[in-house]
């Protein structure tokens, strides 16, 4: 195992040393220049001659590239244009927003998604396969933005059930330990802070949730039509074996590797496709941080986002092949 996870670990410095490069070539086109993007249009030339000076852009090629290294190194993103913040700061402050709604939609997503997928093949042709490939093309027709209106101004406004916007109530006492609001009313026997922050979340992840759920469910459901047309799960049937062991040991866990793929997958686009949830819902992570950031062409920002983001799916991916390994004890001959 421990060999498998250096040999990943090794194969990823490649990549990002590629995403590198282009990120810093796409900061050396921008229209007019870093200095202009960052100074705006009505920039003169003296002043982007004085940023380009105080950046470094006036040195040989190969020289910015080994400081823009070196500042990645050092987790210096530069400076936020709406703030005036350390990019880093910023993120750190916005991550455990993003990160709680993520696993959040993720939870429901596949606490739903698998078991309904299962029960579909199982049940092929049946009323629960039609309703589930149904739901699951509805899931992935309705645009995330306006499932996230719709049932904000049905459960929120209209039945007032739960909150519309935030992580939690104006004006609750809440401590704040690690910035993930339902694990610190745990630590900290806030119990009222951690179901505030709970139901804050429940309209927001349902959102989010839609797409991954109905992929986990089509997935699901293929993979286990696949896994049970095979012959080791007709001679496991034929000897007779416990139908809880038959559908444990040979089923769900043959039918889990592209599952557990397509969810490694869908975790890292939550954690980069919550912009719009958080946008609608003023949830007060990274996504809407990043909108902003579009509009006010905070450069360092979306910088720091894309390679948030890359780090985020080479350390998933590293994990799913892990999984693999443990599912599949094949994998970890290869």
């Amino acid at each position: 195992m421990l060999r498998l996870v250096v040999r990943r670990l090794l194969q990823l410095i490649p990549t990002l040393l590629g995403l590198s490069v282009l990120l810093f070539l796409w900061l050396n086109r921008l229209p007019g220049g870093p200095a202009s993007a960052i100074l705006g249009e009505r920039a003169t030339e003296a002043d982007v001659a004085r940023i380009n000076r105080t950046l470094g852009l006036d040195q040989p090629v190969y020289v910015q590239y080994g400081r823009f290294l070196k500042r990645l190194f050092n987790l210096d993103l530069g400076t936020s244009v709406q703030t005036g913040q350390p990019v880093w700061d910023e993120f750190v402050l916005r991550f455990p927003a993003t990160v709680e709604l993520s696993i959040a939609a993720m939870i429901i997503a596949t606490v739903v998604g698998i078991p309904l997928g299962y029960l579909a093949a199982r049940k092929r042709g049946g009323w629960i396969d039609v309703a589930s490939v149904s739901g699951s093309l509805v899931g992935i027709c309705i645009p995330v933005f306006f499932l996230a209106l719709l049932l904000k101004g049905v459960f929120a406004v209209e039945l007032g059930i739960f909150p519309s916007f935030g992580r939690q109530s104006t004006g609750l006492d809440a401590t704040d330990v690690t910035g993930f609001a339902v694990l610190d009313g745990l630590l900290t026997g806030e119990f009222d802070a951690s179901w505030d922050a709970i139901m804050h979340l429940v309209l927001p992840a349902v959102a989010l949730a839609s797409i991954p759920l109905a992929v986990i469910v089509r997935m699901t459901r293929a993979s286990v039509l696949e896994v049970l047309g095979e012959d080791y799960v007709r001679t496991a049937e034929s000897k007779g074996l416990e139908r809880r062991v038959v559908r444990g040991r040979h089923i769900l866990r043959n039918a889990m590797l592209p599952v557990v793929t397509a969810v490694g997958l869908l975790t890292g686009s939550l954690l980069s496709g919550a912009v719009l949830t958080e946008s609608v819902f003023s949830f007060g992570g990274i996504g809407s941080f990043i909108r902003t950031a579009i509009e006010a062409r905070d450069y360092p920002v979306l910088v720091g986002f894309i390679l948030f983001i890359a780090m985020v799916y080479v350390l998933i991916n590293l994990l799913v092949d892990l999984l693999y390994s443990v599912i599949d004890p094949r994998v970890r001959v290869h």
